[in-house]
C-alpha cells in the first residue's frame, strides 16, 4: 500500500514524516510499503534536511501540482495526503496566487487521485474556512457553516479551502473517492518557524534568541496549540478512518490568551527576559479575536486525543543541558 504527501517539505510534511520515522523505529514497521513526497525540489530538501531525505522508505519526486504532467504517473498510490499550502506556505504568496495553489492544486490532484486508482484522500484545509470566530463562540464546531467574506480578497487562503472542500467532495460523489477533509487550527512544534507571522514561534525565538519577548498586539485574542506530533498522529488516523464527505476540527481546544502564552514561555525558556506587549496589530491575522476549535467529532468518532500539552510542547524547546 503506497502513499503520496503533497506539501511534504513544509511544516505539515515534515511533522508527518518525523511521525512516521518515529512509529518505525518503536514498531519496526510502517502502515504504508512505500511514501512518496512530491517536492519542487528533492535537492534542496536534501540539502536542510538529510536525516529525513536518508530514511529508507521515502522517495522524492520533483514536481508541481500546478503541472500535472510533473506528478508521478507511473505509480499506484493507495492513499494521498494533500498537505500542500498550509499557512507557513501560503504567507509568501500574493492572495491570486494563493487562492490558484489551492484551488487549482487541490483539482489537479483529486483528478490524479482518480486516475492512478487510489482509494483515501486526505485535504488539509483550515479553521480559516469559519471565517471569525463569533464571539460569544467559545469553540468553533464543524456545525458552524460561516465563511470569510469571498468579496475581500485578503480572505483568498479561507474562501479558498472552503472552495477546495467543496471539490473533494464533489469528487467523492462524482468518482467514489473517498475524501476526508482535516479542518487545521494552529501548531506549534520543532519545525515551526521562529521569525515568520504565527506568534508563539517568535515568542520561542525572542525567548532563545532576542534580548525581550515581544507581543505585536495588545495580548488579548485567544488561540489554542496542538504539538505537531498530534498533528501528525491525527491526519493519519483521519486519512485512514475518517469518514468520507466529513471534515473534522485538528487542533487543541486548550485556550490561552495571546499575553498568557508570552509569558509562558518566558517562564518555561528564558524567566529572566521581559515580555513587551505593544498595542499595534497582531502578526498572526488580526481579524480573529478567538480561534479555538471544538473537537468533539474528532475525540468521539476518532477517539483521539491530545498527547501533548502547550507547557510540555515549550518545554521542548529548551536547550539541551537547560
Amino acid at each position: 500500500m503506497n502513499l503520496l504527501i503533497t506539501g511534504g517539505t513544509g511544516f505539515f510534511g515534515r511533522a508527518l514524516l518525523r511521525h512516521l520515522d518515529s512509529e518505525e523505529r518503536a514498531t519496526g514497521r510502517l502502515p504504508y510499503d512505500r511514501v512518496t513526497v512530491l517536492t519542487r525540489s528533492p535537492h534542496n530538501f536534501s540539502q536542510r534536511y538529510p536525516e529525513i531525505a536518508a530514511l529508507p522508505w521515502l522517495s522524492l519526486h520533483a514536481g508541481d501540482l500546478l503541472s500535472p504532467d510533473t506528478l508521478p504517473k507511473a505509480d499506484k498510490y493507495h492513499s494521498i495526503l494533500h498537505a500542500a499550502a498550509d499557512s507557513t506556505d501560503a504567507a509568501a504568496l500574493t492572495s491570486l496566487q494563493t487562492y490558484r495553489q489551492i484551488v487549482e492544486g487541490t483539482e489537479n490532484m483529486l483528478r490524479f487521485a482518480v486516475n492512478c486508482g487510489a482509494e483515501r484522500f486526505l485535504l488539509t484545509s483550515s479553521g480559516g474556512v469559519y471565517g471569525p470566530q463569533p464571539m460569544d463562540m467559545e469553540t468553533i464546531s464543524e456545525t458552524h457553516h460561516a465563511m470569510p467574506d469571498p468579496l475581500n480578497p485578503l480572505n483568498a487562503y479561507g474562501v479558498s479551502k472552503r472552495c477546495a472542500e467543496h471539490l473533494c467532495v464533489q469528487y467523492w460523489h462524482q468518482y467514489g473517492l473517498e475524501t476526508v477533509i482535516a479542518r487545521c487550527f494552529a501548531f506549534i512544534g520543532q519545525d515551526l518557524p521562529t521569525d515568520a507571522h504565527f506568534a508563539i514561534g517568535n515568542f520561542i525565538g525572542d525567548a532563545l534568541l532576542r534580548p525581550q519577548i515581544t507581543v505585536k498586539g495588545d495580548g488579548s485574542p485567544v488561540r489554542s496549540y496542538m504539538h505537531q506530533s498530534d498533528l501528525a498522529r491525527w491526519l493519519f488516523t483521519l486519512l485512514q478512518l475518517g469518514e468520507a464527505g466529513n471534515a473534522y476540527n485538528v487542533g487543541s481546544d486548550e485556550a490561552y490568551s495571546i499575553s498568557d502564552v508570552a509569558n509562558m514561555v518566558k517562564t518555561i525558556l528564558a524567566p529572566e527576559k521581559k515580555v513587551v506587549i505593544h498595542n499595534n496589530q497582531l502578526s498572526d491575522n488580526v481579524q480573529r479575536s478567538r480561534y479555538v476549535p471544538n473537537i468533539a467529532k474528532a475525540r468521539n468518532q476518532m477517539r483521539l486525543d491530545i498527547r501533548i500539552s502547550l507547557k510540555q510542547a515549550i518545554e521542548f524547546h529548551k536547550p539541551k543541558g537547560a
